[in-house]
């Protein structure tokens, strides 16, 4: 089965780093850098999961994630914040609008690849 994720993403060596390492993992992965039509992008997509930052140009992740679980469609999407905003307040504003995971920036790559692996799993199961 295919693992499919979305990465939502305006950093372009953030992304790329991002993309590599689950690519390597084998991950299908998408990328998609615009806060303002991401909530349609995941629509399109329709990843297993979603990995979303949190200062993206147009939107806000935490608006975008507010929506995502407003939305019967993506209300159970697992969703990984990732963020270079590492305050308490950061964290317990993605736990209230609905992430799934919060990580902040920078990150281990064996660390973004469990937490990924975990959501991927816990969904299917």
């Amino acid at each position: 089965m295919d693992k499919r994720v979305l990465l939502v993403e305006d950093e372009p060596n953030i992304l790329e780093a991002i993309r590599f390492i689950l690519s390597r993992d084998g991950w299908t992965v998408l990328t998609h850098s615009d806060g303002t039509t991401a909530v349609e992008a995941v629509a399109r997509a329709a990843p297993d999961v979603l990995v979303l930052d949190v200062m993206l140009p147009g939107r806000s992740g935490f608006d975008i994630l507010r929506s995502l679980r407003a939305d019967g469609t993506s209300a159970k999407l697992p969703i990984l914040v990732l963020t270079a905003k590492g305050q308490d307040r950061d964290r317990a504003m993605a736990e209230e609008a609905g992430a799934t995971r919060f990580m902040t920036k920078p990150f281990a790559n064996a660390e973004i690849l469990q937490s990924l692996s975990d959501l991927y799993a816990g969904a299917q199961g």
